[in-house]
């Protein structure tokens, strides 16, 4: 018997997935035929007559103590994937009918009470076999009597039949639970049936079988007990006609064993004789086998003889060394004449020793002939690296030593030379590839060569910068510029003075221009003579920062014939090479520094065009050799800040010795002459000295703006006054420099907003002094505003319409001689009559806007007195 589809737990999984969110749980799936015609007559053209395949599905939902079952119609999509198609409520199932049409009663209709339109056939259902039509049914009759207390109409089903169904397969394994409340529950017709997942015992096609054999006979109930009698003697009639078979066939089973036996007999001798063969075929093998084996022996050593007295013969050759080059290796000379004759010695030590490595001559490493020969080559590497090493100490220390006793090198009084190390470098390149060679042979002898180069160039850099420094210092000729800038009198003297000083910064500028690209070159051409594994400094053909772009020829060139500026950096290289270049410009920043000090001393404010001269040559130093310079250039840079720092904190204290004066009256000294400082200083602002300038306006400004805050403080009677004057006066002399200076800009908008205030302090208080009644009366108006209605007002106490005309009359007769006495104490704290216009106008202003003020308050107030109205005080200040 065919499988259920009820018991396909992938269709099941299949049916959840495509009600997946819907909250219901399947118990129970079966694929059906879904058809809408009429069984047994051809099919309608459409739809109407095809058979589609469905699938049903049983669903229960808990909802709170109940239970909702549904009756699902899913349906297989393009892809192959179950569906949604129908959904039904088990509580409007009416009836179950089964077709009649179909012979095999697997066909039946479900109808539901609550479908509205009934003009098209309910559809018909087809089941496989009428066991799984049975279970369907009887599922759904279980469910609906369980869960709903009824079931539906049955039609043209006998349910007896059904009955005897579910107890013929009460012997199995219950497989299928309902969850309807509480736990499982059976689903029962009776009080003592259950329904079941029938196993499969026999296949479909067994089943047809036995079928058409059933068919044959009257297979009542009350017949079952003579059927199982005729069925076995049937059998028995079968077992004897086998048994009966098998006995007549004994004779032709004899014949075939006695034939087997023989054949063994022959099989057995036949192995017998291979066995014997077997072993003189292996005897035979291995005499060929020792036979091949003397002769391989005999030919391989008969090669290798020849092979080892070649290489012996080579080997001989190789460890010979020829007694020109050991000579001069061990006393040649090192002149220039014979440098030549040096070199190719020392390069056949350096291919020889390579000859011995490791890797070349592993199998002859351990031979004491190789050891030998490769001790005596060592010998001679450490014999020719001394005497070479040795000769370049004194050679180099000699040279320098001349170059330092010839006047001719270096500037004298009243000459300025320029340094020239053309022939130091040019009698040091006749011994690079020496140099090259030695350090091929050991990496660690050039180690004191380099100390001595570094010690003896140091000495002839330091004394050409000195001389440098102190001649060019005595051939400049600038008159030094008071350190006073924002106290005492200013005279004609510092005007003079700024251009007098120019030469200072020259000066300067001219010792970082001759002294920056001869250090740079200095340590390229260190780096490249010495041998480091690090990139040239200046590409060939190129020039240094500053420099007349004359070629030293310092492209170097390796021993393979490469620039050597194509080498990669090594880290370690790099630093023992900064370490050197330490040791061969140590102490050379003093001499530097004191042409800083000097110009200092001379015009503080040189400092700005030092720090822009310096930065420029900061700027163009890039390369790593060059990082001694750079840091040379960084203590200049850190000099000249801190020397133009000490100059900005003596002039801030300058001006806040202004604090401690007895009293002081308008403008401030310090004021005016700050703009006549800030004009200089912008002139002498090169490259990106900005933030130096900038920082130091802020720091100025800040302090002249406190100061005079606290010199105002001390007098608050003319306070605002001095505020305003000076304000003034900062706005008027940095007008021109406020326009293209941001920095300047932002402190010229603060003066103007100071001054706004102390003008209108200064207003407000002349203004009450002459009409201080007249507006406390209006003050006293707007505050009773706040707290009752306006009629109110006149009934307060000191508001009274007789109190504002007394009020009136005092303050506005003789207004004329009022605002007369107002122009003239205005008039009379001022120092200088430049401001007095402009502030009699904004005074003028504020009258008018608070008087209006005032006859606006009247008018609302007591709109029955008269007093003058704006429009006449407007024409009287006109007037006057």
């Amino acid at each position: 018997m065919a499988k259920s589809s009820a018991d396909d737990e992938e269709l099941k999984r299949a049916c959840e997935t495509a009600i997946e969110g819907t909250k219901q749980k399947v118990v129970l799936s079966m694929r059906v035929a879904k058809s809408h015609g009429i069984w047994g007559k051809s099919a309608k053209l459409g739809r109407g007559g095809m058979a589609k395949p469905r699938v049903l599905a049983i669903s229960t939902k808990a909802k709170g103590q109940k239970i909702k079952v549904f009756l699902r119609v899913l349906k297989y999509s393009s892809g192959g994937v179950l569906e949604h198609a129908n959904l039904y409520k088990l509580k409007h199932l009416a009836k179950v009918e089964l077709v009649t049409n179909d012979p095999s009663g697997c066909t039946f209709m479900l109808g539901f009470d609550n479908i509205r339109s009934q003009t098209v056939a309910p559809p018909q259902w087809t089941m496989r076999n009428l066991n799984d039509r049975n279970r369907l049914l009887l599922y759904i009759l279980n469910i609906c009597k369980d869960a709903m207390g009824r079931i539906p109409k049955v039609i043209g089903i006998d349910v007896v039949e059904m009955a005897l169904w579910a107890k013929e397969n009460t012997t199995t394994v219950t497989k299928q639970q309902i969850d309807l409340q509480v736990g499982p529950v059976a689903v029962a017709v009776t009080g003592e049936m259950k329904v079941t997942v029938e196993r499969e015992l026999v296949s479909q096609v067994e089943e047809d079988d036995m079928e058409d054999l059933l068919g044959g006979y009257v297979t009542g109930v009350t017949e079952a007990e003579a059927f199982s009698e005729r069925l076995k003697r049937e059998l028995q009639a079968l077992e004897a006609a086998n048994v009966h078979a098998i006995l007549e066939s004994e004779p032709l089973i004899d014949e075939v064993l006695q034939g087997l036996e023989v054949a063994s007999s022959c099989t057995d001798d036949m192995a017998e004789w291979l066995g014997i063969f077997n072993v003189k075929l292996r005897h035979m093998r291995e005499d060929i086998e020792s036979i091949e084996h003397r002769n391989n022996k005999l030919e391989t050593q008969s090669v290798n003889n020849k092979k080892l007295i070649e290489e012996l013969d080579k080997l001989l050759e190789h460890l010979r060394v020829p007694t020109e080059y050991s000579a001069c290796i061990t006393g040649g000379s090192f002149d220039e004449v014979r440098i030549h004759q040096t070199l190719e010695a020392c390069e056949w030590l350096c291919s020889a020793l390579r000859g011995f490595e490791v890797p070349n001559h592993s199998t002859y490493a351990k031979m004491r002939s190789v050891k030998e020969k490769r001790a005596e080559l060592e010998k001679l590497k450490s014999t020719f690296v001394r005497r070479a090493s040795d000769y370049l100490i004194n050679y180099l220390a000699s040279l320098v030593d001349l170059m330092i006793n010839d006047k001719n090198f270096n500037s004298q009084r009243g000459q300025l030379k320029k340094p020239d190390h053309a022939d130091l470098r040019y009698r040091c390149k006749t011994y690079v590839r020496l140099l090259q060679q030695m350090k091929s042979l050991d990496k660690n002898c050039l180690g004191s060569l380099r100390k001595a180069y570094c010690l003896s160039v140091n000495l002839l850099l330091r004394k050409e910068a000195r001389e440098y420094a102190n001649e060019l210092r005595a051939n400049t000729k600038a008159s030094k510029t008071p350190a006073v800038w924002l106290e005492g009198s200013t005279g004609s003297a510092q005007n003079n003075n700024a251009s007098d000083s120019s030469t200072v910064s020259d000066a300067y500028s001219k010792m970082l221009t001759i002294f920056v690209p001869l250090l740079v070159d200095e340590c390229s051409f260190f780096a490249n003579f010495m041998c480091f594994d690090v990139p040239t400094l200046v590409p060939s053909g190129g020039a240094a920062p500053g420099s007349d772009g004359k070629d030293d020829d310092l492209g170097i060139m390796d021993i393979d014939g490469n620039n050597s500026s194509a080498v990669v950096t090594n880290p370690v290289e790099l630093q023992a090479l900064n370490e050197a270049l330490q040791e061969l410009l140590d102490g050379i920043q003093e001499d530097f520094l004191s042409v800083v000090d000097w110009a200092y001393k001379i015009d503080p404010l040189r400092c700005i065009s030092m720090h822009g001269i310096t930065e420029r040559y900061i700027s163009e130093q890039k390369a790593d050799v060059a990082g001694c310079v750079r840091t040379l250039l960084d203590d200049l840079e850190s000099r000249i800040t801190l020397q133009f720092s000490k100059f900005v904190d003596e002039a801030c204290h300058q001006i806040e010795r202004n604090e401690r004066n007895v009293k002081q009256m308008g403008v401030l000294s310090y004021i005016t002459r700050f703009a006549t400082l800030a004009t200089r200083m912008e002139q002498y602002i090169q490259g990106q000295s900005r933030d130096l300038v900038d920082q130091a306006y802020m720091k100025f400004v800040t302090i002249m703006f406190v100061t005079l805050e606290k010199i105002a403080a001390q007098d608050p009677k003319y306070a605002d006054i001095l505020l305003l004057e000076n304000y003034a006066a900062f706005q008027n002399s940095l007008y021109d420099l406020a326009n293209v200076v941001p920095t300047l800009a932002k402190f010229y908008h603060q003066a103007s907003e100071n001054y706004e205030l102390a003008c209108s302090r200064h207003i407000s208080m002349i203004i009450y002094y002459q009409f201080e009644r007249l507006f406390q009366f209006a003050r006293r108006i707007e505050d009773l505003m706040y707290t009752i209605t306006p009629e109110e007002i006149p009934f307060q106490m000191g508001l009274s319409k007789v109190e504002l005309r007394k009020v009136v009359k005092s303050s506005l007769s003789g207004v004329d001689k009022s605002i007369t006495a107002m122009y003239k104490k205005l008039q009379k704290n001022l120092t200088t009559d430049v401001l007095l216009p402009s502030l009699w106008d904004k005074c003028k202003k504020e009258f008018l806007d608070k008087y209006e003020s005032f006859a606006q308050l009247v008018g609302k107030i007591y709109p029955t007195e008269n007093i003058p109205s704006a429009t006449e005080m407007r024409d009287l200040l006109k007037s006057m």
